[in-house]
């Protein structure tokens, strides 16, 4: 399907089951065509307040069913996600600009997140703990934490919808979710869904606006129980910040400037291919993927030279086309961060391999896949998240110095190491500071694994067993059953 300029839609807030508009809209822009492709609402305080109390209102009911049953209805909305996979997909492709191949695989992978996480249902469990007195038992109960507000980031703005739900659903929480300005149609069209389905009213609530007006009075709502955010540093602690006031629980995922690091006996071609493919999967705009590379100079000449090829030979260009590989970044403003941050690297003695510039054409926020050498390490390059096409790389000569410059950052959410050695990976494995490390393969996450960073990666984490337990909270019984024995 053509970025052609369709129908212009409308849509409205989902609370308490019914559909809200505002008196206030804000715009959707196609970063490929630049032309505004829908009108949504800019809630306002009152509008989380209410969305906020209808989850209050719902959650004692939810958390009385069976488990099983709060599963049935990931699972059935899971079923509408794949019924209608093609239109969802358009619609991420048309408002983020996320090539049609990558919003697909989103939306399957989304769809079956929902599956995974209501598989739970029978497996989150509580303990038994051995008491010190004779007729006792200590009872430890897993217990749901209440309304949830999740805050989403826009570049993979449906996944992130059910990361947040399914387990705060299945574990008995009802949700606030506030999807990102620059991408909130899908998270609409979500909300349709689940009011096709038998989802109880009041279980999943969508609020839409700014973050200053909508993320504030989410993450400083007295009845908020816990706020998820994913998104940036500054965001995060925007959020801490208002959830100190209640001494709300945080769950933040905050981005990365992951380290790829090439060693001397590395498979170069694989390298090539993985980081590569960091660089360009959703223009770079994904927080886990290789940031920066750090090469050893024995094969740092063929390594740039094969890099450089690969990124320069990308298929840029309309993301509805089959054939693309990659297309625009999600605005103009982030375009021009882009721009900056070469500009600023190529000033403080960057060389310039490949790209660099603004893609060539007509329309669009579109930006040239980018390779730079000789990064200096403590270069804003090396060290701030750009979450664009761009590929830094430096070189070393010691394994030693190699993990020391990639642990040199205040991030830690992923990291990655190309070697054939099982010492070299081992080493790396027990000391690169980083909540994942990937070794000889691509950064991208399982959904049973646990995604958290270190440092200002983040607190907390998504995914897994270890993600569902952010949901929960515990309340100890000491149950005294032998009153003779006082």
């Amino acid at each position: 399907m053509s970025t052609a300029q369709a129908a212009l839609k409308h849509y409205k807030m989902l609370i308490d089951g019914e559909f809200v508009p505002s008196s206030k809209t804000l715009e959707v822009v196609n970063p490929a065509t630049e032309e505004v492709v829908s009108e949504f609402p800019s809630g306002t305080v009152e509008d989380v307040n209410r969305a906020v109390l209808a989850a209050e209102v719902a959650q004692k009911p939810w958390a009385a069913l069976p488990a099983i049953r709060r599963a049935a209805h990931l699972r059935e909305i899971a079923a509408l996600i794949r019924i209608n996979r093609e239109s969802l997909a358009h619609v991420i492709t048309e408002e983020q600009g996320k090539i049609i191949g990558l919003a697909q695989v989103e939306v399957d992978f989304s769809a079956d997140y929902l599956d995974y996480m209501a598989e739970f249902a029978r497996r989150y469990e509580g303990e038994i703990i051995q008491s010190d007195r004779p007729g006792e038992n200590i009872l430890l109960y897993k217990a749901p934490i209440g309304v949830i507000a999740g805050i989403l980031p826009w570049n993979f703005p449906f996944f992130l919808i059910v990361r947040k739900m399914a387990p705060a659903l299945v574990t008995g929480n009802t949700i606030v979710i506030k999807p990102s300005s620059e991408t909130p149609n899908n998270a609409f069209e979500f909300a349709r869904l689940v009011a096709q389905s038998t989802l109880p009213k009041g279980v999943f609530n969508l609020v839409s606006g700014p973050g200053a007006i909508i993320g504030n009075a989410l993450a400083s709502h007295p009845k908020v129980g816990m706020v998820s955010l994913t998104g940036s540093v500054d965001g995060g602690v925007a959020v801490m910040r208002a959830a100190a006031q209640n001494v709300t629980k945080v769950s933040l995922e905050l981005g990365g400037k992951a380290p790829a690091i090439v060693a001397a006996d590395a498979d170069v071609d694989l390298a090539v291919r993985a980081i590569r493919a960091s660089r360009i999967i959703n223009t770079g705009q994904v927080c886990n993927c290789a940031e920066r590379v750090y090469v050893h100079e024995s094969v740092a000449a063929e390594f740039i030279e094969k890099v450089t090829a690969a990124m320069d030979q990308t298929a840029v260009g309309d993301p509805f086309d089959a054939n693309t590989e990659m297309g625009p970044l999600v605005s103009k403003r982030q375009r021009e961060l882009v721009g900056a941050a070469v500009e600023q690297a190529l000033h403080d003695g960057a060389n310039l391999e490949c790209g660099g510039s603004n893609h060539h054409s007509s329309a669009g926020y579109y930006f040239q896949p980018t390779v730079l050498t000789n990064c200096r390490q403590k270069s804003s390059i090396m060290q701030q998240e750009t979450f664009g096409p761009v590929l830094p790389i430096a070189t070393f000569q010691t394994l030693d110095e190699a993990i020391t410059n990639a642990n040199d950052c205040e991030y830690g959410l992923t990291s990655s190491i190309y070697t054939r050695s099982l010492d070299v990976a081992m080493r790396a494995s027990n000391e690169l500071k980083f909540g994942e490390t990937y070794v000889n393969r691509e950064n991208f996450e399982a959904m049973q694994g646990f995604h958290a960073g270190w440092r200002k990666s983040g607190i907390g984490g998504a995914d897994g067993k270890h993600g569902l337990e952010e949901y929960l909270q515990t309340h100890v019984v000491y149950m005294n059953y032998d009153l003779n024995k006082q």
